[in-house]
């Protein structure tokens, strides 16, 4: 939370706040976040407008997560921009020219200012995750984990598998079968030249 009444209602008064805050619980996704309790450093600027104060900013973060193709872990510094209007609870409704219907919409959608403080941790989290990356990797050209045993392929680049297609296997077993039937019948074949000449 922070305070709005050093800055006061005049329009165009301007506060500019540097802060490190600790991070809140599930700032990131399934794959990548801040650790809970990190540190967030902050800098923003408060700006007094006609029916509350904008706030515009940075914040800086480690980021922890795991690569999705080797599930290595990695850590990165992660900046996200933000910016939001806090309103008035009690500005001029003159000032607004939305429709009647679309009130309630604009209602949801609108952040307040609860005796002169503001709530920034909601706007954080949605600029974090949207900065944060959907598959982040340990390097761009990561190579993953082997298919068929799970080996890092990046400790082992010469790794492999003789491969062998299951829609032949069956094939390879009468072949074999076939090469030995034809042994027998070539020594039957033989014996019986054998006898024919005696």
């Amino acid at each position: 939370m922070f305070d709005t009444r050093d800055l006061g209602r005049r329009p165009g008064a301007l506060q500019r706040l540097s802060r490190t805050v600790e991070a809140p619980r599930d700032l990131g996704n399934e794959v990548i976040g801040v650790p809970v309790g990190a540190p967030v450093e902050l800098d923003f600027r408060l700006e007094s407008v006609m029916d509350g104060v904008l706030v515009t900013g940075t914040g800086r973060a480690s980021v922890q997560g795991e690569c999705v193709r080797c599930l290595e872990p990695l850590e990165r510094e992660l900046t996200a921009d933000f910016q939001e209007m806090f309103s008035y609870p009690d500005a001029d409704a003159r000032t607004r020219t939305a429709e009647p219907g679309d009130d309630a919409e604009d209602e949801e959608d609108t952040l307040f200012l609860e005796d002169d403080l503001f709530d920034l941790e909601p706007v954080l989290r949605d600029a974090v995750v949207l900065a944060l990356p959907m598959q982040p990797v340990c390097q761009d050209d990561c190579p993953g984990l082997c298919s068929q045993c799970g080996e890092r392929l990046a400790d082992d680049p010469d790794h492999h598998h003789d491969a062998v297609d299951i829609r032949w296997a069956a094939l390879q077993g009468l072949a074999t079968d076939q090469d030995g039937e034809k042994d027998n019948m070539g020594g039957a074949e033989a014996g019986v030249d054998e006898k024919q000449e005696k």
